[in-house]
C-alpha cells in the first residue's frame, strides 16, 4: 500500500474536496477522454447523484462541473478566468472553444431520486451526437480528498487483492506492520515514509513539494486571519478568525491571561483556514477540504508557540501525518459522504496528532498512540452541514479537532506507547460505524443540525 504525501495533501480550491475538486477533475477527465477518442459530440449532459445532488449547490458542485468541462483544474485555479468561463457558458450555452452545446439550466441535473449504486458521491457525464446517440458516457465517483475513480476503476479497486504490495521498501498496510517495520529498521515513521516517496521522485523534488504544501497551507491560514466579512451561501455566517486573532494578540503579553487561552490560538488558526475554504479560496486537502484547517493549525501552533520548535523538521510532521492518513484511507475512508465527519475531521485530527507527536520527539509507538487517541474520540461524528454549506458546524469543528490533536499528542508523549486500543482497531471501527450510520448523517444535509436550525 502506497499513497504519496502528494496524494494526501493536494493543492486545490474550496469549499469541498469531494464536492468541488472531485467533480471538476472528473469533468476535465471526461473531456480529455473525448479528445483522446477523437470524438466530436454535439451535446454534453451531467447528472449528479447521491450526496453530490443533495448538497451539491451548497458545495459549488454545479460551478465545478462547468469549469472542469471547460478544462480548468483545481491546482491552477484562476478565479478571474473562472468567472469569465462561467459567464460565457451561461450566455452562449456552449462549452468554451467548442461547438458542444451545454445549457446549465437543463444539462446539469441534480437527481435526488436515482440511487447511486457505488459510492455516495456519484456523477454521470454523457456526450451525444446531433441525432441524440451516445458518443461517450462515464460514471465517476468522488471518493474523498479530491480522488476520482470511474465506476470500472471503483469496482476494480474493491476487488483488488488485499495482500498486494507496492514496490516500496516499507509497504505497511496497517499500523501493526508500520510499527514492526519501524522496530526492525530502526527508522522513524517519517524516515520510512521518505524512503517510500524516494522510489517515485528525487530527494530535491520531494523536499520542494513538501515546502510548497506548507507554503500554501500557511498562506491560506494567514489570509484567513486578515479577512473579514460575511461568507457566501446565504447563512450570513460572519468570519470570526480575524477578530479572535486580533483579540489574542492584544492579550498576548498579559499576566492575567489564563493558560487555556492557547486553545483559542489553535482554534483561530484552524477557523482561518476553513473560512477561506468556505469562501472558495485556495486550500490544501488535509486530507479533505472540510477538514483542511486541523493540520495547518497544529503546525502553526507548534512553530509559533512551542519553545525550541525547529522548522527544519517540519517535513517529518507532514510525512508522518501522510503515513497515518494513508492507513485510514486504505483501511476505512476519508469521505464524509461514506462515513460521516469522523472520516474527515477525525482522520485529520489523527494525522495531526501523529505529526505533532513526531516533531516533539515521540517514538513510533507513541506516534501510533497519539493517532489512535485522536481518532477514537471522533468516532461516530456525523456530517450534517447546515444548508449543505461547509460552514456550520464545519469551521468550528476544525478548531476542536486541532485541539484534540494537540491533546492526544501530549497524552501519548506522557506514556511509553503501550495502550489498550490499537490504531488499527480504531480505523476498523470508523469503517464499521460509517457503514452503520444513516445516510441522513453522511453529507446529505437530511438530518442532524442541517434540519434542526430554524430560519435557514
Amino acid at each position: 500500500m502506497f499513497l504519496s504525501v502528494f496524494e494526501m495533501f493536494k493543492i486545490g480550491i474550496g469549499p469541498s474536496s469531494s464536492h468541488t475538486m472531485g467533480p471538476m477533475v472528473a469533468a476535465a477527465r471526461f473531456m480529455a477522454a473525448l479528445a483522446q477518442a477523437d470524438a466530436t459530440p454535439a451535446h454534453v449532459q451531467v447528472q449528479l447523484l447521491g450526496s453530490l445532488a443533495f448538497t451539491g449547490k451548497g458545495h459549488a458542485t454545479d460551478r465545478a462541473c462547468l469549469l472542469g468541462l471547460a478544462g480548468l483544474s483545481p491546482e491552477t485555479f484562476d478565479p478571474a478566468r473562472a468567472e469569465a468561463v462561467l459567464a460565457g457558458i451561461a450566455a452562449h450555452r456552449v462549452l468554451p472553444d467548442t461547438a458542444i452545446a451545454f445549457d446549465p439550466a437543463t444539462d446539469l441535473i441534480f437527481d435526488y431520486d436515482t440511487p447511486s449504486n457505488g459510492h455516495a458521491n456519484a456523477m454521470q457525464i454523457t456526450a451525444r451526437d446531433g441525432a441524440g446517440a451516445t458518443v461517450l458516457s462515464e460514471v465517476y465517483y468522488s471518493i474523498g480528498g479530491g480522488f476520482i475513480l470511474t465506476a470500472a476503476e471503483f469496482e476494480a479497486a474493491k476487488a483488488q487483492d488485499a495482500s498486494a504490495r507496492s514496490n516500496v521498501p516499507y509497504p505497511f498496510q496497517s499500523s501493526r506492520e508500520m510499527l514492526d517495520m519501524a522496530q526492525t529498521s530502526g527508522l522513524s515513521i517519517a524516515q520510512m515514509k521518505r524512503a517510500n516517496e524516494l522510489t517515485q521522485r528525487t530527494s530535491e523534488d520531494l523536499d520542494a513539494g513538501i515546502a510548497r504544501i506548507w507554503q500554501v497551507m500557511n498562506g491560506c491560514l494567514t489570509r484567513g486571519l486578515t479577512a473579514g466579512g460575511i461568507l457566501p451561501g446565504g447563512l450570513s455566517v460572519k468570519r470570526r478568525a480575524r477578530g479572535i486573532f486580533n483579540s489574542l494578540q492584544e492579550q498576548q503579553h498579559s499576566n492575567l491571561a489564563p493558560p487555556h487561552i492557547v486553545n483559542d490560538w489553535i482554534s483561530a488558526y484552524a477557523m482561518a483556514v476553513n473560512e477561506e475554504n468556505a469562501a472558495g479560496g485556495q486550500v490544501v486537502t488535509a486530507p479533505t477540504n472540510g477538514a483542511a484547517g486541523v493540520i495547518p493549525a497544529c503546525i502553526r501552533y507548534w512553530l509559533d508557540h512551542v519553545p525550541m520548535a525547529d522548522p527544519a523538521v517540519l517535513p517529518d510532521f507532514l510525512l508522518t501525518a501522510a503515513a497515518i492518513g494513508g492507513l485510514i484511507k486504505h483501511n476505512a475512508s476519508i469521505s464524509g459522504a461514506e462515513c460521516g465527519c469522523q472520516a474527515e475531521v477525525g482522520s485529520a485530527s489523527a494525522m495531526a496528532a501523529a505529526g505533532m507527536c513526531a516533531v516533539l520527539g515521540g517514538t513510533p509507538a507513541q506516534v501510533e498512540n497519539a493517532a489512535e487517541i485522536a481518532l477514537e474520540h471522533h468516532l461516530g461524528m456525523t456530517c450534517d452541514p447546515v444548508a449543505g454549506l461547509v460552514q456550520v458546524p464545519c469551521i468550528e469543528r476544525n478548531g476542536l479537532g486541532a485541539i484534540k490533536a494537540v491533546a492526544a499528542a501530549s497524552l501519548a508523549l506522557h506514556g511509553d506507547g503501550s495502550h489498550l486500543v490499537p490504531l488499527d482497531s480504531a480505523i476498523a471501527t470508523l469503517w464499521q460505524t460509517g457503514r452503520d450510520m444513516s445516510d441522513k448523517y453522511k453529507e446529505t444535509s437530511l438530518g442532524g443540525l442541517a434540519v434542526n436550525i430554524p430560519n435557514c
